[in-house]
């Protein structure tokens, strides 16, 4: 049981960690609406309904803040990647599949959430801790894509087809969909963006997908 003085202690630990999570929310909403650098520490703390002063204290800095809330995403993304691994069968074909919906699912997929990532991508060249968080996850998320791909095409004795082409290819396709997403939210459809993902994979691994009802 607690201590008077602990239970003090921890409930100041869960504010600060609330308080904390409301500013990086609400930065999120001001860098989808402005952008990165037009983003300032005063559009976040009235966004968040706040002082200037608690962005300062919680942050010290734009650059602290911008950091911290690249690595929430980021970490974000990992637990949803992970956890849908862990809820997929023992099978490659089947887990690279709940992969790839995943990153269409309406929590990943969000057009909130993708202006700010693409925002922090467009930086990454120009900003050395963006480049750190990014790629420490991206190389992870590679590998892994590149793995389940490799074990289809031994399992299948799939003959002139490379993985890793594969994984980049898929990449690319989640990329361009989550880019139409973002700038054409009109027409973007989730159903009509798996559809894109299953011909791809049913034209590259036809035996694995082809006449599967997984979609």
């Amino acid at each position: 049981m607690l201590s008077v003085a602990e239970e003090k202690v921890s409930r100041r630990a869960i504010a600060k960690e609330h308080r904390r999570q409301q500013l990086i929310d609400s930065t999120i909403k001001c860098i989808s609406k402005k952008g990165l650098r037009s983003t300032t520490l005063a559009d976040v703390a009235r966004e968040a309904g706040l002082s200037q002063g608690i962005v300062n204290l919680h942050f010290n800095s734009k650059d602290n803040l911008l950091n911290e809330t690249l690595k929430f995403l980021a970490v974000e993304y990992d637990r949803e990647f992970m956890r849908t691994i862990e809820k997929s069968p023992d099978d490659a074909g089947a887990t690279l599949l709940a992969l790839m919906k995943m990153d269409l699912k309406p929590a990943i997929c969000d057009r909130k959430k993708l202006a700010v990532w693409f925002a922090f991508w467009g930086e990454v060249r120009s900003v050395p801790t963006y480049q750190k968080i990014c790629a420490a996850y991206d190389d992870k998320y590679d590998e892994i894509i590149f793995d389940l791909a490799n074990t289809i095409i031994q399992e299948g004795n799939y003959a002139d087809i490379d993985a890793k082409t594969v994984a980049e290819a898929l990449s690319s396709l989640t990329d361009g969909l989550w880019l139409s997403c973002l700038v054409n939210p009109k027409t973007f459809d989730r159903g009509t963006a798996l559809n894109s993902v299953m011909s791809y994979l049913c034209a590259v691994f036809p035996d694995h997908y082809q006449n599967e009802n997984r979609h």
